[in-house]
Protein backbone atom coordinates (compact mmCIF):
# COMPACT_ATOMS: atom_id res chain seq x y z
CA UNK A 1 0.00 0.00 0.00
CA UNK A 2 2.81 2.56 1.00
CA UNK A 3 4.53 1.64 -2.33
CA UNK A 4 1.03 2.22 -4.20
CA UNK A 5 0.71 5.28 -2.73
CA UNK A 6 4.66 6.64 -3.78
CA UNK A 7 4.09 5.51 -6.97
CA UNK A 8 0.40 7.70 -7.23
CA UNK A 9 2.53 10.53 -5.99
CA UNK A 10 5.31 10.27 -8.01
CA UNK A 11 3.04 10.18 -11.20
CA UNK A 12 0.98 13.13 -9.82
CA UNK A 13 3.92 15.31 -9.69
CA UNK A 14 4.84 14.30 -13.18
CA UNK A 15 1.54 14.95 -14.20
CA UNK A 16 2.08 18.53 -12.63
CA UNK A 17 5.58 18.84 -14.25
CA UNK A 18 4.31 17.99 -17.70
CA UNK A 19 0.71 19.66 -17.22
CA UNK A 20 3.20 23.32 -16.39
CA UNK A 21 5.36 22.77 -19.55
CA UNK A 22 2.72 22.34 -21.68
CA UNK A 23 0.59 25.51 -20.27
CA UNK A 24 4.08 27.33 -20.49
CA UNK A 25 4.43 26.33 -24.33
CA UNK A 26 1.07 26.96 -25.21
CA UNK A 27 1.67 30.49 -23.73
CA UNK A 28 4.34 30.83 -25.86
CA UNK A 29 2.25 29.71 -29.13
CA UNK A 30 -0.80 32.02 -27.93
CA UNK A 31 2.07 35.09 -27.74
CA UNK A 32 2.98 34.59 -30.95
CA UNK A 33 -0.11 34.11 -32.61
CA UNK A 34 -1.14 36.93 -30.73
CA UNK A 35 2.01 39.34 -31.90
CA UNK A 36 1.16 38.42 -35.72
CA UNK A 37 -2.03 39.42 -35.20
CA UNK A 38 -1.62 42.80 -34.20
CA UNK A 39 1.30 43.51 -36.33
CA UNK A 40 -1.62 42.78 -39.00
CA UNK A 41 -4.37 44.56 -37.21
CA UNK A 42 -1.42 47.91 -37.58
CA UNK A 43 -0.69 47.21 -40.90
CA UNK A 44 -4.56 47.54 -41.88
CA UNK A 45 -4.63 50.70 -40.12
CA UNK A 46 -2.09 52.00 -41.88
CA UNK A 47 -3.26 51.43 -45.29
CA UNK A 48 -7.10 52.59 -44.40
CA UNK A 49 -5.20 55.81 -43.20
CA UNK A 50 -3.37 56.35 -46.43
CA UNK A 51 -6.33 55.62 -47.95
CA UNK A 52 -8.12 58.34 -46.33
CA UNK A 53 -5.60 60.71 -46.72
CA UNK A 54 -4.98 60.05 -50.42
CA UNK A 55 -8.84 60.73 -50.55
CA UNK A 56 -8.44 63.93 -48.69
CA UNK A 57 -5.29 64.70 -51.06
CA UNK A 58 -7.09 64.43 -54.08
CA UNK A 59 -9.90 66.31 -52.89
CA UNK A 60 -7.96 69.23 -51.65
CA UNK A 61 -6.13 69.55 -55.12
CA UNK A 62 -9.27 69.01 -57.04
CA UNK A 63 -11.25 71.03 -55.25
CA UNK A 64 -8.65 73.95 -54.85
CA UNK A 65 -8.03 74.34 -58.59
CA UNK A 66 -12.16 74.21 -58.72
CA UNK A 67 -12.46 76.86 -56.66
CA UNK A 68 -10.37 79.39 -58.33
CA UNK A 69 -12.00 78.25 -61.41
CA UNK A 70 -15.45 78.51 -60.26
CA UNK A 71 -18.17 80.10 -62.76
CA UNK A 72 -20.87 80.64 -60.11
CA UNK A 73 -21.85 80.50 -55.93
CA UNK A 74 -22.73 76.44 -55.88
CA UNK A 75 -19.65 75.46 -57.36
CA UNK A 76 -18.07 77.85 -55.43
CA UNK A 77 -19.62 77.06 -52.05
CA UNK A 78 -19.41 73.27 -53.01
CA UNK A 79 -15.81 73.09 -53.14
CA UNK A 80 -15.39 75.54 -50.23
CA UNK A 81 -16.88 72.34 -47.84
CA UNK A 82 -14.92 69.85 -49.95
CA UNK A 83 -11.60 71.94 -48.24
CA UNK A 84 -13.18 72.14 -45.38
CA UNK A 85 -13.87 68.53 -44.60
CA UNK A 86 -11.00 67.34 -46.08
CA UNK A 87 -8.50 69.40 -43.89
CA UNK A 88 -9.72 67.79 -41.13
CA UNK A 89 -9.42 64.19 -43.04
CA UNK A 90 -5.86 64.96 -43.90
CA UNK A 91 -5.55 65.84 -40.11
CA UNK A 92 -7.09 62.68 -38.36
CA UNK A 93 -5.35 60.53 -41.68
CA UNK A 94 -1.58 61.69 -40.82
CA UNK A 95 -1.57 61.26 -36.77
CA UNK A 96 -3.70 58.35 -37.16
CA UNK A 97 -1.50 56.59 -39.63
CA UNK A 98 1.67 57.72 -37.06
CA UNK A 99 -0.11 55.75 -34.36
CA UNK A 100 -0.48 52.59 -36.50
CA UNK A 101 3.37 52.89 -37.12
CA UNK A 102 4.44 53.53 -33.22
CA UNK A 103 1.55 50.85 -32.17
CA UNK A 104 3.02 48.12 -29.99
CA UNK A 105 1.86 44.41 -30.92
CA UNK A 106 3.08 42.43 -28.02
CA UNK A 107 0.19 42.71 -26.42
CA UNK A 108 -1.54 39.73 -24.06
CA UNK A 109 -5.03 38.65 -24.78
CA UNK A 110 -6.86 40.84 -22.75
CA UNK A 111 -5.73 43.56 -24.54
CA UNK A 112 -5.84 42.91 -27.88
CA UNK A 113 -9.49 42.08 -27.60
CA UNK A 114 -10.07 45.24 -25.44
CA UNK A 115 -8.12 46.89 -28.72
CA UNK A 116 -9.91 44.96 -31.10
CA UNK A 117 -13.30 46.10 -29.48
CA UNK A 118 -12.04 49.99 -29.04
CA UNK A 119 -11.53 49.87 -32.75
CA UNK A 120 -14.66 48.32 -33.83
CA UNK A 121 -16.27 50.23 -32.38
CA UNK A 122 -14.69 53.93 -33.15
CA UNK A 123 -15.40 52.97 -37.12
CA UNK A 124 -19.31 52.39 -35.88
CA UNK A 125 -19.51 55.07 -34.02
CA UNK A 126 -18.21 57.34 -37.12
CA UNK A 127 -20.48 55.45 -39.77
CA UNK A 128 -23.35 57.15 -37.16
CA UNK A 129 -21.84 60.61 -37.62
CA UNK A 130 -21.53 59.78 -41.25
CA UNK A 131 -25.24 59.38 -41.31
CA UNK A 132 -25.81 62.96 -39.14
CA UNK A 133 -23.26 64.42 -42.10
CA UNK A 134 -25.36 63.28 -45.14
CA UNK A 135 -28.36 64.24 -43.14
CA UNK A 136 -26.98 67.94 -42.93
CA UNK A 137 -26.25 67.55 -46.76
CA UNK A 138 -29.96 67.08 -47.12
CA UNK A 139 -31.08 69.90 -44.90
CA UNK A 140 -29.02 72.38 -47.03
CA UNK A 141 -30.57 70.99 -50.20
CA UNK A 142 -34.23 71.65 -48.73
CA UNK A 143 -33.26 74.83 -47.03
CA UNK A 144 -32.57 76.18 -50.56
CA UNK A 145 -35.96 75.56 -52.04
CA UNK A 146 -36.81 77.86 -49.08
CA UNK A 147 -34.17 80.37 -49.59
CA UNK A 148 -33.93 81.75 -52.73
CA UNK A 149 -31.18 84.35 -51.91
CA UNK A 150 -28.65 81.91 -50.67
CA UNK A 151 -30.13 78.97 -52.74
CA UNK A 152 -26.90 78.44 -54.60
CA UNK A 153 -24.85 78.41 -51.61
CA UNK A 154 -26.87 76.14 -50.03
CA UNK A 155 -27.37 73.70 -52.79
CA UNK A 156 -23.57 73.75 -53.01
CA UNK A 157 -22.56 73.21 -49.09
CA UNK A 158 -25.37 70.52 -49.67
CA UNK A 159 -23.86 68.67 -52.91
CA UNK A 160 -20.14 68.95 -50.52
CA UNK A 161 -21.91 67.59 -47.65
CA UNK A 162 -23.66 64.53 -49.27
CA UNK A 163 -20.87 63.38 -50.94
CA UNK A 164 -18.20 63.31 -48.23
CA UNK A 165 -20.31 61.80 -45.78
CA UNK A 166 -20.81 59.24 -48.42
CA UNK A 167 -17.85 58.88 -48.87
CA UNK A 168 -17.31 58.10 -45.25
CA UNK A 169 -19.71 56.41 -44.65
CA UNK A 170 -18.90 53.72 -47.03
CA UNK A 171 -15.06 53.89 -45.65
CA UNK A 172 -16.41 53.31 -42.09
CA UNK A 173 -18.01 50.22 -42.82
CA UNK A 174 -15.80 49.11 -44.96
CA UNK A 175 -13.04 49.29 -42.40
CA UNK A 176 -15.27 47.61 -39.63
CA UNK A 177 -16.11 44.65 -42.19
CA UNK A 178 -12.49 43.83 -42.49
CA UNK A 179 -11.41 44.37 -38.39
CA UNK A 180 -14.41 42.30 -36.98
CA UNK A 181 -14.06 39.89 -40.51
CA UNK A 182 -10.41 39.15 -39.20
CA UNK A 183 -11.37 39.26 -35.42
CA UNK A 184 -14.11 36.01 -36.35
CA UNK A 185 -11.04 34.40 -38.13
CA UNK A 186 -7.82 35.09 -36.27
CA UNK A 187 -8.79 36.48 -32.65
CA UNK A 188 -12.10 34.58 -31.62
CA UNK A 189 -10.50 30.84 -31.77
CA UNK A 190 -7.79 31.97 -29.00
CA UNK A 191 -10.51 33.66 -26.82
CA UNK A 192 -12.70 30.21 -27.74
CA UNK A 193 -9.31 28.38 -26.35
CA UNK A 194 -9.05 30.09 -23.26
CA UNK A 195 -10.47 31.63 -20.28
CA UNK A 196 -9.55 35.31 -19.05
CA UNK A 197 -9.46 35.82 -15.32
CA UNK A 198 -7.85 38.64 -13.56
CA UNK A 199 -4.88 36.42 -12.56
CA UNK A 200 -3.75 35.45 -16.09
CA UNK A 201 -5.60 32.95 -18.91
CA UNK A 202 -6.30 29.17 -18.48
CA UNK A 203 -7.38 26.65 -21.02
CA UNK A 204 -10.54 25.56 -21.67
Amino acid sequence: MQIKLNMNGIMGKNLKIGLLFFLVFYSFIVDAQLEQYNEKRHDLDQKLMIGLGSWASLNLIGSGIGLSNALNDESRSFHQMNIMWNTVNLGLAIPGYIKAIRANSDLTLSETYNQQRKTETVFLINAGLDLVYISGGLIFKSEAKSNLDQSMNYNGYGNGLLMQGGFLLIFDWIAYGIHRSRAKKGLQPLLDTVELSDNGFGIK
